[in-house]
């Protein structure tokens, strides 16, 4: 039987109260005609001796039944194979029936009618009569024995049917209330097996497949069957519907005791805590204005934290996780200030010099103020400690007016510190980029990422590899953190990083960011940085003013250049606070000032000289070259040795160099041996005698390709017993074929030289384009050489080099005369270069 699909369409249905069978009161021999209207039916199968009412609603069915009311009240009831079905053909039912006889018949209002019908014996279809008005099927009847034998098997199956039954009741089965009385009285095992299967609720398939089944011992055995798995079924059901009543009574209890101390609570004038919690989230969403994903994705957090149980551990975590989102800043920012010249002065006011990054940053502002849409830059400063790269990073946020945020990436090696930890770890937590911007509060701030050459890595992943996605314009707009689990959108952010080198940096993340050199400073640099920035901010955090401590410019030089060796002005700003604070003892102490520091008064407060400078060498020597290096502090000068003594040709290299130094001196020997006879070096002189090379300063580690031809000079020197020009230093990297190739740092090397009154700078052709960063008037003071190869150093470098060039010269014309046999006249130019 199916229920109504739409009210306008009527079809068949059976009544749920009256499907019990009867024994008829008399027994009728009935004569079946062999060809019968048909009464598809949608979900049930009619048994035999089965009393019940349908409701016929096809014009077909009521034609059929009209015909059956005015011949013998017969019809075959077969059930469809397809519920669905409206006008259902003679194939489309089971060829399985029950003839049936319609014992009332009422119309209904709505044109259909209702009928009270009994099955009375099982039929098979043959075949299809006529198919209009309805359906008349040729029929053969399946007789059924009204006596059986009733054997051991067929009881004991019938009793067990029984008690299946009795069961079943007690399990909450509804069956109708007088089965068991009819069951009690029915001794025909065929009946009795018809009449459980029509009351115990199966389906259409299993009905029918009990109605074929004509043998009454497999028919018991069937139904004994389903009844056995319908008490499975039965048992699951109760013990599913006992543990949710278990819990329905808990949740029923803790919900009424959660009512009731909510009346209280309202009746003390006290507001509910959960609720009010509930309600300023809702209200934090609304003002985060958030894209619509994350809108919601919070949305959905909000109500699962409000339908879970305020003490669960989820909720706890659910609580962390929308306190996290809701703070977070989506579209909150600060309006960008784009006066130009304003920014010039604020950055010209904080920091000194440093002109090619404050154009930069200038160049920055006026773009934005052409197209506001443009996203942020990723810049990376570069240079040694304490040139002020931090600092500048809050110079631009001023000037830009901006929120400043810096993170420190130093020994970072968890990929989860960029990206964030899973919301599945207890205690996660959203990555540092994420924290930095809750902690700012806009979404558009300058994000400083400190140090981002001394990143690590290990096995809990490669945080490098993480900032690829955060530190490139074109995927930052869709940064995903691991905690958030949304995209948030790093576009507007102004990244910066600082580095004291690059190297270490990735070549990936090198590849994102646009470099920005920051060098170290000259003397008169740190002078005036010292004079307009660290003595002011000195001494008033020091509790004096200007007028009680005065420092002159010779004695601010005098702690540069004998208490500090730095590239930075760290160190300087360190003693500049202990001059103030000497001071500030003295005025307390009672005191009275101005004081004034000279020159001659500085080791009065400091001590003894921390730092000496380099000692000028007094002579040209043989064998000792002025070489110049550079190092993270700044630029050094750097003697190399060479000594010549008995032995067997070995080379000895002394000084704590590194790899690439030890290359460099191997490739000068190399060289040597080469134009050894040009200085008139015996051919096998290498071969009885041992080269000692020594780079003084043994206990500080040395390396780098830029000593080459320093250690060449030295070399030749000592093998040419030349000595080398005292007031000439040099930097350079050689090659087997005597070429100089490009260096480093020629800024710091050149104030290096100048610091020991050394003015001439033998530096590689292609280092010319670097005299651009030196300043104007240090310019002036140093004269540099350009040189492409190694004789035109060794004729500046050698004290008596030019002479010797042309020695060589002439040596080479005498030759070449004698070996033309005739005298030629020399060529123009000659003896030059």
């Amino acid at each position: 039987m199916e229920g109504q699909d739409e009210k306008t369409k009527p079809q068949e249905e059976a009544s749920n109260n009256n499907e019990v069978m009867q024994e008829p009161v008399e027994e009728q021999r009935l004569l079946v005609p062999d060809v019968l209207p048909v009464l598809p039916m949608r979900d049930i199968v009619v048994f035999p001796y089965m009393i019940l009412p349908l409701f016929v609603g096809r014009e077909s069915s009521i034609t059929a039944v009209n015909e059956s009311l005015g011949k013998d009240r017969l019809i075959l009831l077969s059930a469809q194979k397809d519920v669905t079905m409206e006008e259902p053909g003679p194939d489309d039912i089971y060829d399985i029936g029950t003839v049936a006889m319609i014992m009332r018949m009422l119309k209904l209002p709505d044109g259909r009618l209702k009928i009270l019908v009994q099955g009375l014996m099982r039929a098979k279809v043959l075949e299809c009569v006529s198919e209009k008005p309805f359906h008349r099927l040729k029929i053969e009847t399946i007789e059924e024995p009204k006596e059986v034998e009733k054997t051991l098997e067929l009881e004991a199956l019938m009793r067990n049917i029984k008690q299946g039954i009795e069961t079943s009741i007690g399990m909450g089965k509804v069956l109708a209330p007088d089965i068991m009385v009819v069951l009690e009285s029915m001794e025909h095992p065929g009946r009795y097996a018809d009449l459980v299967a029509s009351n115990i609720g199966l389906p259409v398939a299993q009905a029918q497949e009990i109605l074929t089944l004509t043998d009454i011992h497999n028919r018991l055995m069937k139904v004994n069957e389903l009844m056995q798995k319908e008490i499975e079924l039965l048992t699951v059901q109760q013990k599913i519907a006992s543990q949710a009543k278990g819990e329905m009574e808990k949740t029923q209890r803790e919900y009424f005791l959660r009512e009731q101390l909510k009346a209280i609570r309202q009746e003390l004038g006290e507001t509910d805590e959960r609720e009010a919690e509930i309600q300023e989230f809702r209200e934090k969403i609304e003002k985060a204005e958030m894209p619509e994903e994350a809108q919601k994705e919070a949305i959905n957090q909000l109500g699962r934290l409000e339908r879970m149980h305020p003490d669960a551990m989820e909720a706890s975590m659910l609580r962390t996780y929308l306190e996290w989102f809701v703070e977070i800043p989506w579209s909150i920012g600060t309006k960008d200030s784009l006066d130009i010249k304003n920014g010039k002065e604020i950055l010209d006011e904080d920091h000194y010099d440093l002109d090619k990054v404050k154009d930069r940053i200038l160049e920055h502002l006026s773009v934005l103020k052409l197209n506001p849409d443009r996203k942020g830059p990723i810049l990376c400063f570069v240079g040694p400690p304490g040139v002020g790269k931090t600092s500048l990073g809050k110079s631009i946020a001023r000037a830009m007016g901006r929120k400043f945020m810096r993170m420190s990436l130093g020994g970072v090696r968890d990929e989860a510190e960029i990206r964030g930890h899973r919301r599945t770890y207890v205690g996660a937590l959203p990555g540092r980029i994420v924290q930095g911007m809750r902690q700012v509060g806009t979404n558009n701030p300058v994000f400083m990422l400190d140090e981002i050459d001394k990143l690590g890595t290990d096995f809990r992943g490669d945080p490098a590899s993480a900032l690829l996605e955060v530190l490139d314009p074109e995927q930052n707009n869709s940064f995903r953190d691991h905690y958030i689990n949304l995209e948030y959108d790093l576009s507007k952010v102004f990244f910066i990083t600082t580095a004291n080198m690059i190297e270490p940096i990735p070549p990936a993340l090198q590849d994102r960011m646009e470099t920005l050199m920051l060098p170290g400073y000259t003397t008169e640099e740190k002078v005036q940085i010292a004079l307009n920035f660290l003595l002011p901010r000195q001494l008033e955090e020091n509790g004096i003013t200007a007028g009680d401590l005065k420092i002159t410019d010779k004695a601010i030089e005098l702690v540069i250049t004998h208490y500090t060796r730095e590239a930075g002005v760290r160190n300087l700003e360190r003693n500049l606070g202990s001059l103030c604070r000497k001071v500030a003892r003295r005025i307390a102490e009672g005191e009275s000032g101005p004081f004034t520091i000279n020159r001659n008064g500085v080791h009065r407060y400091l001590g003894p000289p921390q730092f000496l400078p380099d000692i000028e060498v007094e002579e040209d020597q043989v064998g000792v070259a002025t070489g110049l290096a550079w190092t993270p502090a700044g630029g050094e000068v750097l003697r190399v040795e060479t000594t010549i003594m008995k032995g067997k040709g070995n080379l000895i290299i002394t000084g704590h160099i590194g790899d690439v130094m030890k290359e460099s001196a191997q490739a000068a020997l190399s060289y040597a041996r080469g134009v050894s006879t040009k200085f008139n070096v015996p051919e096998n002189f290498l071969e009885k005698h041992d080269i000692h090379v020594h780079v003084p300063a043994g206990a500080i580690p040395k390396d780098g390709p830029s000593a080459g031809i320093t250690m060449l000079t030295s070399l030749i020197s000592a093998m040419a017993d030349i000595p080398v020009r005292k007031d000439v230093a040099m930097t350079g990297e050689i090659t087997l074929r005597g070429r100089i190739l490009p260096i480093g740092g020629l800024k710091e090397k050149s104030l290096a030289a100048l610091r020991v009154g050394i003015q001439t700078v033998i530096a590689p052709e292609r280092n010319k384009k670097d005299l651009e960063d030196i300043p104007t008037n240090l310019r002036r003071k140093i004269n540099f050489i350009f040189v492409k190869d190694m004789d035109k150093v060794l004729e500046i470098a050698l004290k008596d080099g030019k002479s010797v060039r042309r020695k060589k010269n002439t040596a080479k014309k005498k030759v070449a005369t004698k070996s033309s046999g005739r005298r030629r006249a020399p060529s123009v130019g000659a003896g030059k270069n």
